[in-house]
C-alpha cells in the first residue's frame, strides 16, 4: 500500500511539472530545468505544512487563504540557503500561480 502511495505522489508530481512547463513563457521554460522544478514543488510543499495552512478551516466557500507572496519569499530564501540558485521572486510567483493552477484544475474535475 505504501508503495503505491508513492508511485502516485510521483506521477502527480510528473504531472504537476509538466503542467508548470507548458504554463512558463518560453524564456523560462528554459531557465528552470525540471529538477529546479521538482526542488521547487518540494518546497512549496514544506512551506505548506510549516506554514499551518493545511491545519485552517476553510471558509464557507470551502477555501483556505494562501498568502502567495509569503510563499515566493520562502522559495525564494530556501532555494538560496540550499544553494540551488538566487530566483526573481516575479519568475517564482509564476511558478506558484501554474501550480495552483494545476491543483485547481484537478479539483474541477472531481
Amino acid at each position: 500500500m505504501a508503495d503505491d502511495e508513492f508511485i502516485n505522489d510521483d506521477i502527480d508530481d510528473q504531472l504537476t511539472v509538466e503542467f508548470i512547463k507548458n504554463a512558463l513563457p518560453q524564456e523560462l521554460k528554459e531557465k528552470y530545468s525540471e529538477d529546479t522544478l521538482y526542488y521547487i514543488l518540494d518546497v512549496i510543499n514544506d512551506w505548506f505544512v510549516q506554514s499551518g495552512v493545511l491545519d485552517q478551516e476553510p471558509d464557507g466557500d470551502g477555501f483556505v487563504e494562501i498568502d502567495n507572496e509569503a510563499l515566493v519569499s520562502y522559495i525564494v530564501k530556501e532555494a538560496k540557503h540550499d544553494k540551488m540558485g538566487s530566483f526573481p521572486e516575479d519568475e517564482i510567483m509564476l511558478i506558484v500561480q501554474a501550480e495552483a493552477d494545476y491543483v485547481d484544475s484537478l479539483e474541477s474535475e472531481d
